[in-house]
């Protein structure tokens, strides 16, 4: 069988691609406090485009302050988010995803329903929400004025050893790392915000079993 998908959501500040990248893998506690869909969402738009609050979550997700304002305190409680002191006031906190790497991988949630469950729920959501966002840019770029909305999409298929797999890994994790490490705080006019996916996994083939 196809191994398990094992997400790893980089913020949008990390440090992905230095020299000695540290992953945080999640706790089985941790993961199981982030399985909750709004919280996945928090979280993810956190990663993806930097400090929020309550309110501007609330704006984005369609929910009321007060019910962001809860699920960042759950996350805070975990340690997966943080304030951000020097931005807040006292009517409006900030909140921010510490930079570095995050695995959602850990053998020991494998280990018992509830740590599989959360496992699960976390990582479904998590790829719903990058499929989400896929769907988005195509409906833009068609519907756009411009020539073209800027993209890279692209989908090959290739005979591979697990050697041969593992040194594309390797190459594609470098070089996207490096991008990162660049222009991770690069700020300016024509700069916009890219995701950034690698997709590489076996297919099952028509009448091969597995």
């Amino acid at each position: 069988m196809p191994k398990r998908p094992e997400p790893e959501i980089p913020a949008a500040s990390a440090d992905a691609g230095a020299p000695t990248r540290e992953v945080r893998v999640l706790s089985v506690g941790e993961l199981r406090a982030l399985a909750h869909p709004l919280r996945i969402e928090i979280y993810d738009i956190l990663s993806q485009f930097g400090p929020q609050t309550a309110s501007s979550l609330g704006e984005q997700l369609g929910e009321s302050s007060g019910v962001t304002s809860y699920h960042l305190r759950a996350l805070a409680k975990h340690d997966l988010i943080r304030e951000v002191p020097e931005r807040g006031t006292a009517r409006e906190r900030w909140w921010e995803r510490p930079r570095g790497t995050v695995s959602m991988s850990n053998p020991d949630a494998a280990k018992t329903p509830a740590g599989r469950a959360a496992t699960e729920i976390v990582t479904s959501e998590f790829y719903r929400k990058r499929h989400e966002q896929l769907m988005q840019f195509i409906s833009a770029s068609m519907h756009s004025d411009e020539d073209e909305e800027p993209g890279l999409l692209t989908t090959a298929s290739a005979r591979l050893t697990r050697e041969q797999f593992d040194d594309l890994s390797s190459r594609i994790e470098a070089l996207i790392g490096e991008t990162v490490q660049a222009y991770r705080d690069q700020r300016g006019e024509g700069v916009r915000l890219y995701t950034i996916r690698a997709d590489v996994f076996p297919l099952i083939e028509p009448g091969v079993s597995r």
